[in-house]
């Protein structure tokens, strides 16, 4: 064999030592004797020659590949670049030495048919010069098969197309040079191939149609030449072919075996991309080598995939789930992967473990120390901002009660100023702003429906203009619409006043009704009416137009803070208690103090109750005190009217009828001692929880649903629990009157109260009362105003008397049950009924008088001697409600009235005048029903209703009413005076 070529020897001289060995392949067949005879011929001996020549090839061919792999090339220069061609040189042996077979040319082309190899090729044997040196070899159309791309080919091709060195590859010289000892196809087929003898190869030669019938010794040697010659390149092409299909190898703990048969099969496949390979090679098998994985079977078609298309030696070092994907186990290797501290198993895993210790350890410290830092800095930055809020509220807090102290002492030197002119203001003409504000709790407010219509309840106040010296600015919570408006200026020109509901007043108009424009801007917020006053700028510079110059003063409801900022707005003074004075005596629990403090007698019971537990000690001992007591009522502290009450009865408790057996058993006056009264009062403390929670029954008028509800808010405004009368028949009436800044009284309206649902709802009023002396009345009367004279009350307040008559004493006995400071709305609708009659209500005489009817005048003499006057009965209904009253337009409802004859007579002072309270709703009405008797007052009120109820009954729609039960209510009432006239005449 040839040495290693230098770098500076051409490709040239590797063919002519090809042709060399090809030379002495040649003389190796040669030496072959074969007996003419029909001696046999060995077989082995030539595969041995043919397998000597075939490791010397490739031996000279891997000598070229790394001599070449070695050398530095050289990029060629860009001008000449175009101009160079690449030559690639193809090994073709010379067939020089074998012998002539052109005279066997038919038996050559069966010989060769299945090799595809063409007869015609041993004619174009072709001879070549290269420097000086012939080199024979066949043409390349005619030897296809025997050319196929081998290791050799591959090797030129690769070296050639590289423009650039190779990086040094870490591998061992040992790797490198590793030359696989593997025996050829041919080599192993002739080693196990049985010993044939030269004759047994005559039946194929026989089986040949073509050939001719004689053969000689010499002819045999020469196919069998040919026959050994392109068997072996066939052989060669199918070894190959069979390494290259090989494309998958395994990694044994991170190393690959470079002598493994897989591995070699591999490199021989791919060596033309070796370099991009081997990198990938050396992170794939580093990441396996820290991670401790035993075995790896490489993926080879995914592999060499991924090397051309990354570019890879310009780029960053694949992710590790790349590597992975070219596992063809990457599923068993990432689980193993996938487990807790499984890097730290392999190489440099205490390194990896320590440096990560270490990163935690610093993470924890640094991230603590942060957020010990980041705490420190929020900390600081929420104490200085609620330290900033905090001051700021301060400040505006000061700001605030500073304000409310200046408006405070404003309205103490307007009340002062106003009580000082107030004879001389009660004789002039004067303006009176009326604001029927309802300042109750924003709690309290928020869960009371339709407030904007609860407030304005009290329209009829534009009735004070009956009064020639009066002129009323009416501040409204609703939009009203023209129906109403012209029904109300109707009402007041009748009586001689007229009015303006336009922007500017003439001097000849006397009230004005004004909607402050905040009520479009918080329509659901149920502000009071003082509060939306308060944020309507409009509407103050208006009103303070119109009291330019005049006297004035205002009319509020249900005190409020945001009073003071509207009468200071206003400059004038507020005809009632400071709100703070209003807030505390007009409570349920302030009403029991004052009358107390009156000398009034006021139900067994209890003020100021704000816990569970003090209620149900509270009730224990009042039942046990009162044992005669059937009916215990719970009120809360800013309810009116009696609506939000609700009430339990004693019989339900189990233990009653043992402490009726005790107090029977110990007499009265022992009974009332205390070492009695403390085991029953137990007894009653345990059953009291369960007894309320069970009978407890709601007025059907509260807005409450349950008693669980109703106590959230009882214990949350504060409450009162006190005896109901022990009687079934049970009168209560109201009595309003006026505290004068002055100091005087005046009563201005009484009369006995009409119930609904329940003697805990209030609809309406009998005027004038007839259940109680007036003299018996007008001195607790002057007893209630004087007590709050004394507590700074002044203006408008409404007493609540019930009276009874006492089984024990057969004596009628009086109750002070409410007190309400503020104009009521019983008042509100006698100012319309005074407007509507032209009458008078005398405290002097309790009677409703009104004028003569034209037909009962005489003569000025018989007048003298005379008073031409009259008396009348009213039945006042304020809280009238009918849910289908909102079907009917105010037009249509008039109509419908008229036609049914529910009229007033002006000049009979009988008949029937409706309060109209809103336009959207129409829900709820007031009606006046006078008559000349309180029996004829209380048909016609009756009856009326029966008649707009039967009008307005739908079958269709369930209706919601208190109109049957004020009819059932009044039904009795009949009965009673009926009863009460028969006893008389008997």
């Amino acid at each position: 064999m040839a040495d290693i070529p230098k770098h500076e020897d051409t490709f040239e001289d590797v063919l002519v030592q090809v042709e060399h060995d090809l030379s002495q392949l040649k003389y190796n067949v040669g030496k072959i004797n074969v007996d003419e005879k029909g001696a046999t011929l060995d077989i082995k001996v030539l595969d041995n020659a043919i397998s000597r020549t075939q490791s010397s090839i490739r031996r000279h061919a891997d000598d070229y590949l790394k001599s070449v792999n070695k050398q530095q090339l050289v990029l060629p220069a860009i001008e000449d670049l175009p101009k160079q061609t690449l030559k690639i040189y193809k090994w073709k042996p010379s067939l020089e030495g074998l012998p002539d077979v052109y005279s066997q040319k038919k038996t050559l082309d069966a010989l060769f048919h299945e090799t595809k190899v063409k007869p015609e090729a041993v004619e174009s044997l072709a001879v070549t010069k290269a420097k000086g040196k012939r080199v024979q070899y066949l043409p390349e159309d005619e030897l296809q098969p025997v050319i196929k791309p081998s290791l050799l080919r591959m090797s030129i091709q690769h070296n050639i197309m590289t423009l650039q060195p190779r990086p040094e590859l870490h591998w061992s010289k040992k790797e490198l040079d590793f030359k696989p000892e593997k025996k050829s196809k041919c080599q192993m087929d002739s080693q196990t191939r049985p010993r044939r003898k030269v004759g047994e190869s005559k039946h194929l030669f026989t089986s040949l149609p073509s050939l001719p019938s004689q053969i000689t010794v010499s002819d045999r040697m020469d196919q069998m030449e040919i026959q050994a010659t392109t068997s072996f390149v066939t052989e060669e092409t199918e070894d190959q072919s069979e390494d290259a299909q090989t494309s998958t190898f395994t990694i044994v703990n991170g190393k690959i075996d470079p002598m493994a048969k897989d591995f070699i099969c591999f490199k021989g496949r791919f060596s033309w991309c070796w370099s991009s390979v081997v990198e990938v090679l050396e992170d794939l098998t580093k990441l396996l080598r820290e991670f401790a994985v035993p075995l790896a079977k490489v993926d080879g078609d995914n592999f060499i995939q991924l090397c051309p298309s990354s570019d890879y030696g310009y780029s960053k070092t694949l992710s590790k789930a790349t590597l992975f994907s070219l596992l063809q186990n990457k599923g068993d290797v990432l689980e193993l992967v996938s487990r807790p501290g499984q890097r730290y198993r392999g190489e440099g895993g205490r390194d990896a473990a320590a440096t990560r210790i270490q990163a935690c350890w610093r993470r924890y410290f640094n991230r603590t120390s942060y957020l010990c830092y980041h705490h420190r800095k929020n900390a600081a930055e929420v104490i200085s901002m609620s330290w900033l809020l905090h001051y700021q509220r301060c400040q505006v807090k000061k700001d605030l009660q500073a304000k409310r102290f200046r408006q405070l002492e404003n309205y103490r030197n307007r009340a002062e100023h106003l009580a000082e002119n107030w004879k001389h203001i009660r004789s002039s003409k004067r303006t009176i702003i009326h604001i029927p504000s309802l300042g109750f709790s924003q709690s309290w407010r928020q869960n009371t429906r339709k407030y904007d219509i609860l407030q304005n309840i009290q329209i009829t106040r534009l009735c004070d203009i009956r009064d020639e010296n009066v002129e009323v600015i009416y501040i409204c919570p609703v939009h009203l619409g023209e129906d109403i408006l012209r029904y109300y200026d109707n009402f007041l020109s009748r009586n001689g006043a007229d009015s303006s509901t336009s922007q500017d007043l003439l001097c000849n108009k006397r009230f004005l009704i004004l909607t402050p424009e905040a009520v479009d801007h918080f329509p659901t917020r149920n502000m009071c009416l003082s509060t939306l006053l308060k944020y309507s700028p409009s509407t103050l510079k208006q009103i303070k137009r119109q009291i330019q110059g005049k006297w004035a003063y205002i009319v509020g409801g249900v005190g409020h803070e945001d009073d003071l900022d509207v009468a200071d707005e206003l400059d004038v003074p507020i005809l009632g208690p400071e709100p703070a004075v209003s807030q505390l005596h007009g409570t349920k629990s302030g009403g029991r103090r004052i009358f107390s403090e009156a000398g009034l007698e006021v139900p067994p019971g209890q003020g100021d109750v704000y816990a569970l537990n003090q209620l149900y000690e509270t009730l224990a001992e009042l039942i046990t005190q009162n044992i005669h007591i059937q009916r215990w009522l719970f009120k809360i502290n800013v309810q009116r009217r009696g609506r939000d009450t609700a009430f339990c009865d004693v019989c339900h408790l189990r233990c009653y009828s043992w402490a009726l057996q005790r107090y029977q058993y110990f007499g009265p006056d022992l009974y009332h001692s205390k070492w009695v009264q403390e085991f029953v009062m137990q007894k009653y403390l345990e059953e009291i929880p369960e007894w309320l929670i069970y009978y407890t029954q709601l007025a059907k008028c509260s807005r409450f649903q349950s008693w669980s509800e109703f106590m959230k808010f009882f214990l949350r405004q504060g409450g009162v629990v006190e005896a109901y009368p022990p009687s079934e028949n049970v009168t209560h009436m109201t009595v309003d009157m006026l505290l004068e800044p002055s100091g005087e009284v005046t009563l201005l309206s009484w009369g006995d109260q009409l119930h609904g649902y329940c003697h805990l709802d209030i609809v309406g009023a009998i005027i004038p009362k007839t259940s109680v002396h007036l003299e018996i009345l007008h001195s607790i009367c002057m007893h209630v105003a004087h007590v709050c004279q004394q507590k700074c009350i002044m203006g408008y307040v409404s007493v609540g008397l019930a009276t009874f008559v006492d089984h024990s004493t057969m004596k009628q006995k009086i109750w002070g049950i409410d007190l309400e400071i503020g104009f009521s709305d019983q008042l509100a609708m006698t100012q319309m009924l005074l407007m509507a009659t032209g009458g008078t209500l005398n405290w002097h005489t309790g009677c409703f008088e009104v004028p003569m009817p034209d037909r009962e005048k005489c003569s000025e003499q018989e007048a003298a001697a005379k008073h031409l006057v009259d008396s009348r009965y009213a039945v006042v209904g304020i809280h009238l409600f009918h849910s289908n009253l909102s079907m009917l337009y105010h037009s249509m409802f008039f109509k419908m009235c008229k036609y049914n004859y529910i009229e007033f007579n002006k000049k009979e002072n009988e008949g029937t005048v409706f309060a109209l309270y809103d336009s959207s709703e129409r829900s709820t009405i007031g009606m006046i029903a006078v008559s000349e008797d309180l029996q004829g007052a209380l048909v016609t009120f009756a009856q009326n209703l029966s008649v707009i109820h039967q009008e307005i009954l739908s079958s269709k729609k369930e209706e919601e009413t208190n109109f049957k039960v004020v009819i059932t209510n009044i039904e009795d009432m009949l009965e009673m005076i009926i009863q009460n006239k028969n006893q008389l005449m008997d």
